[in-house]
């Protein structure tokens, strides 16, 4: 049975919970997203640009990935939203190429979750190019299509135009959220504006705070809501 204390105290941090997560209603500049020193070009005209910078092996990449995929489908023809695989030097351009083989093979949206399940559910070995053909192909890709693309010009161009992106936008963690290249967002920025906040509530208000600045872009392009 539950003391008297022990009941205030589940009060209390509920009450903590629910005043960190209404806080982000009204996201502020330099709290809970950052206006970008230097806005960068987007290529969706008529839309308003989300890109999300990630990589699979990331556990809060894992955490906020789910949430994200649900807040994607909400908005319709709204956004246009697009996913950067990062390379940081340690590893990661294995799971870059191949999540744009399987974008070129229209085969990344389909696996997208299971490769987040397979790393930190199962715990499965993903790292080289040859665990990853292993994967693709129990996961019903064909392989010889699938080595070919990956091997392609166009492959290596888009490892090198998200590079590029790494760069402009001064990517130094993921998963780092940018709205129209003007804004920027992320589960550890609301976090760190909210103390006491959980990373299981922060991705999930980050969503919260990019309800607001797509609102933002609109209002900055004259677009209607």
């Amino acid at each position: 049975m539950y003391s008297i204390r022990k009941i205030l105290a589940v009060l209390t941090l509920g009450l903590i919970s629910l005043g960190a997560l209404a806080s982000v209603t009204v996201p502020e500049n330099g709290k809970e997203f950052q206006v970008l020193a230097q806005p960068q070009q987007t290529d969706s005209p008529g839309k308003i640009e989300v890109t999300e910078f990630f990589f699979y092996s990331c556990p809060h990449c894992n955490v906020l990935d789910p949430f994200l995929t649900e807040w994607i489908k909400k908005q319709g023809s709204v956004i246009s939203f697009k996913r950067v695989p990062v390379d940081f030097g340690q590893g990661q351009q294995p799971l870059q190429r191949m999540f744009y083989t399987l974008e070129a093979m229209d085969k990344e949206e389909e696996l997208h979750a299971r490769i987040f399940h397979a790393i930190h559910v199962e715990h499965q070995f993903l790292r080289n190019d040859q665990d990853l053909l292993n994967f693709v192909v129990k996961n019903g890709v064909d392989k010889t299509k699938y080595l070919d693309i990956s091997k392609s010009f166009a492959i290596e161009s888009k490892m090198r135009r998200a590079q590029a992106l790494q760069a402009a936008y001064k990517i130094d963690g993921v998963p780092t959220l940018f709205v129209d290249g003007h804004y920027m967002t992320s589960p550890s920025v609301v976090m760190n504006a909210n103390p006491g906040m959980s990373e299981l509530d922060g991705s999930k208000s980050v969503l919260q705070v990019l309800d607001v600045l797509v609102q933002k872009a609109q209002k900055d392009h004259g677009m209607k809501k």
